[in-house]
């Protein structure tokens, strides 16, 4: 399949999909008679597993340091990732550096929580916080007409 529908059933865009093989996330494609790329099913589920774990929190370096290793994750089901049993230079080691920056980023998120809620609402911030009504989010494209005014 070309590149535009291959980046389409992996959930991304053509110029993403370069930039994974510029990166090494990918291997090249095959060519058709015309020089274009032409991706296999297995090129696809590589893909769909890259962006998946792009989605997780890794980042493309990550993903990079243990790309040679990306193809265990397409089988079905996958094997397990966890560091008593991987491999030496299984890519567990990025597996527990992305776990530790989420538990520090978890941990940041939870002390501003904490600190706005005794801002707010002071001695009170241990306990059950009052209810709060959450702001809601609407979304208009910038060609939508405004929203009529109410009496």
């Amino acid at each position: 399949m070309r590149i535009g529908e291959a980046a389409a059933a992996a959930g991304c865009t053509p110029r993403a999909l370069r930039l994974y093989e510029q990166r090494g996330l990918l291997p090249p494609p095959g060519r058709t008679a015309s020089g274009q790329r032409d991706y296999r099913p297995a090129e696809v589920a590589r893909l769909r597993v890259i962006r998946e774990l792009l989605g997780s929190g890794f980042t493309i370096e990550d993903l990079r340091s243990c790309a040679d290793r990306l193809h265990l994750l397409t089988q079905d089901p996958p094997p397990r990732c966890g560091a008593a049993d991987a491999p030496e230079g299984s890519g567990s080691g990025v597996v527990g550096r992305r776990l530790a920056i989420l538990d520090a980023e978890i941990d940041r998120l939870t002390r501003l929580r904490e600190d706005l809620a005794r801002r707010a609402f002071g001695d009170r911030a241990g306990a059950d916080p009052p209810p709060y009504e959450p702001v809601p989010v609407t979304h208009r494209s910038p060609a939508a007409p405004p929203a009529p005014a109410t009496p």
